[in-house]
Parts: structure tokens; C-alpha cells; sequence
């Protein structure tokens, strides 16, 4: 069955739309690059529509402001979605790899900060989620040229996948312990009149609070014996903060020296990523002898 001719005028420039290889570099070249002029001053137009926007949402959130500028604020948001929209629907459209951009970090960021207003048709509170649009921030270290921030960030993300096996064995021993403690507790203070600790939920959120040395305030014991061991718990929690920090600590110091101890055989310098093939100062080739 052959395709009608009207079907095909309206068709045919849609396809040659989809397939135009020099739109697509061009377009790739501004959005997803800040060595041009072009790419900069894209770049920096982002930045300053998600900053408004946040800020929009931020102020929004006073009344006296949101119902005296209810038309401005909906105006505003609406031209926001729409630029953030298409412009999502443009770096699908340029990607060399669509479903790469899609799924990876940015990609979902970048459909998260689309989102809020739709959903805000069908959840009331979901237009706050806009906030989200702050972490396209991150892409101001692609504009200002601070790649080593960057690498410095994928040197602390690595770390923390390193040592997150030994985080979660820590994380669920400090469970355990809070709920001991918060049982403990109510074994103590439980059979007192007129008690705070009315079940071992509460007592279990006592030991939370008081673990994190937060301590609200709004729970507290009132036999000797209690007290001891609230004092016990917050000395024990200053003991347990810092064991995290120190377990991350030591596997950023493990992946530093990765990096550092890698010399190029060439020029002498060190610093290179740990699967680097050539040296990052003078192109040489590092596993050269």
C-alpha cells in the first residue's frame, strides 16, 4: 500500500529535520561545549534561567509575595518549564548517543528540573521539586573551566563506593545499637508514672537523637540510672560520628596515591588517573619503557 502524497510532504521534512548531521553539530557544539563563544554564553543563559527559577520558587513560597504576584509567578514558571523542555528535547535531539545522555547523571537531572510543573497539574506539592534545578549548577565547572574540581569529585565518589560495603556493616551495627539502647531504656524509664518513654518506638528515637548528640530535648529521663545512661550514649556517639569520616578518609588517601604514585617515564610527572594510558602534561605514552 503506497503512502498518501499529502502524508509524505508533511513527513519528508520532519525526516530530513531528524537526519540534518550539520543542525546536530552545530547545536552539539553550543549546548554540550564551553571552549566556544557560543557554548559560553549558552552555558552561562542556563545558569542564570536556573537560578530565577529557583529563586521564583523560593519567594513563592511567602505568602504575602504569592498571592499579590500569583499571575507573575505562574507566567514565569511557565516560561521557565518551557525553555528547560525544549531545551532537554535539543540535547536528546544532538546527542550522538540519545540513550546515553537519557540515563546518565545530568540527563536525569535535566528531566528532573522539567518535571515539577506537569507533575504540579495532577500533586499540589510537587512544583516544589523544582528546587532539584539547583544541581544543574554543577555544570558552571564546565563554563569556568574547573575541571580539577571535577576529578577531585570522582576521586571522593570512588572512595565513598570503595568503602561504602564497610559503611553499611557500621551503619546496621549503629542500628542495632540504637535499638538495644532504646529497649534498655524503656526497661529503665518505662515502669516510671508519667514516663516519656511510653514504648520502645519512642525509646528507639531517644537513642537515635541522642547518638547523633542532636538532642532536642523533647524526651528525657528522670531516674539516676537513665541519666547515666544518657550520659554513656552521648559519649558514645561523639566515638561513633567519626568512624565514617575515617573509613572514607583512608580510602581517599588509598586512591590519591594511586594517582600520585603513576609517573610518566618521560617527563617525571606524577598525578595521572589510575587506567591513564599517556601522560596528561607532555602526551607521552606512560606504560613506555
Amino acid at each position: 500500500m503506497k503512502t498518501p502524497k499529502f502524508v509524505k510532504k508533511i513527513v519528508s521534512p520532519f525526516q530530513r529535520f531528524l537526519h540534518n548531521e550539520s543542525l546536530k553539530k552545530k547545536l552539539y557544539t553550543i549546548i554540550f561545549e564551553a571552549d566556544t563563544k557560543a557554548g559560553k554564553l549558552f552555558d552561562v543563559l542556563l545558569m542564570v534561567f536556573i537560578l530565577l527559577s529557583v529563586l521564583v520558587v523560593i519567594v513563592e513560597s511567602l505568602e504575602v509575595v504569592a498571592v499579590r504576584f500569583k499571575l507573575v509567578f505562574q507566567i514565569l514558571e511557565y516560561v521557565f518549564t518551557g525553555f528547560f523542555t525544549l531545551e532537554y528535547l535539543v540535547r536528546i535531539y544532538c546527542s550522538p548517543k540519545p540513550r546515553k545522555y537519557i540515563f546518565s547523571f545530568f540527563g536525569i537531572v535535566d528531566l528532573l528540573s522539567t518535571l515539577p510543573m506537569y507533575l504540579g497539574f495532577i500533586f499540589s506539592g510537587a512544583r516544589y521539586l523544582i528546587i532539584f534545578r539547583t544541581f544543574r549548577l554543577i555544570r558552571v565547572f564546565r563554563v569556568f573551566k574547573l575541571f580539577s574540581f571535577l576529578s577531585e569529585g570522582h576521586l571522593l565518589l570512588k572512595s565513598l563506593y570503595e568503602s561504602s560495603r564497610k559503611i553499611i556493616v557500621f551503619f546496621l551495627f549503629v542500628i542495632i545499637l540504637v535499638v538495644s539502647i532504646g529497649t534498655i531504656m524503656y526497661m529503665i524509664e518505662g515502669t516510671i508514672p508519667d514516663t516519656q518513654f511510653t514504648d520502645i518506638p519512642t525509646s528507639i528515637y531517644w537513642a537515635i537523637v541522642t547518638m547523633t548528640t542532636v538532642g532536642y530535648g523533647d524526651i528525657t529521663p528522670i531516674t539516676s540510672v537513665g541519666r547515666a545512661l544518657s550520659a554513656f550514649v552521648m559519649l558514645l556517639g561523639y566515638t561513633i560520628i567519626a568512624v565514617p569520616t575515617g573509613i572514607v578518609s583512608a580510602e581517599m588517601v588509598k586512591e590519591y596515591k594511586k594517582q600520585s604514585n603513576m609517573k610518566c617515564p618521560h617527563c617525571g610527572k606524577s598525578g595521572h588517573e589510575p587506567d591513564a594510558s599517556f601522560c596528561k602534561y607532555c602526551g607521552e605514552n606512560l606504560h613506555e619503557l
